[in-house]
């Protein structure tokens, strides 16, 4: 795997996040994938620590059958997203493996109504290739004021 294909991977991957294809983006998770914020920095485990996030396929499944519910009124209107990425870094390629890790900065706006957040990071994709394609195994959000007071974040970072 190219370090171009691994960057595209990651900006086709925000696109379709931009463009509200939340089905499309979840087809990009291993079945044994995850989605994961932490509270803290440097936070070395989700599972033994608390997290802003830390959500499996399951998870995002219903989440995303949420936002496209009719009676989901926290959606009526629809929020809107738009992130603005650092170009990617290649962190890490075992290509015997097929395992890779991507890190990006961010700038991520959540929009509704009148009501805008900003927010600004690190992600660090997980990356695995299974059957000839990449799919996501972790996407790991830092947030740099992660252990901020946050409102509802409705979207994906």
């Amino acid at each position: 795997m190219t370090e171009k294909e691994l960057c595209d991977f990651v900006y086709a991957e925000t696109r379709l996040l931009d463009d509200q294809r939340f089905d499309e983006w979840l087809e990009l998770f291993t079945e044994d994938g995850y989605y994961w914020m932490p509270l803290t920095h440097d936070q070395p485990d989700p599972r033994l620590h608390t997290s802003l996030l830390y959500e499996d396929k399951l998870l995002l499944k219903v989440r995303i059958e949420r936002l496209h519910g009719k009676r989901t009124f926290s959606q009526q209107p629809q929020s809107r997203c738009h992130h603005l990425i650092q170009q990617p870094t290649v962190e890490s390629a075992d290509d015997e493996k097929g395992e890779y890790v991507v890190r990006s900065a961010f700038h991520y706006v959540e929009t509704r109504i009148d009501q805008q957040a900003l927010y600004a990071g690190w992600t660090h994709h997980h990356l695995v290739r299974q059957d000839g394609a990449l799919r996501i195994k972790l996407k790991k959000v830092q947030l740099v004021n992660c252990d901020a007071a946050f409102g509802n974040i409705q979207l994906f970072m």
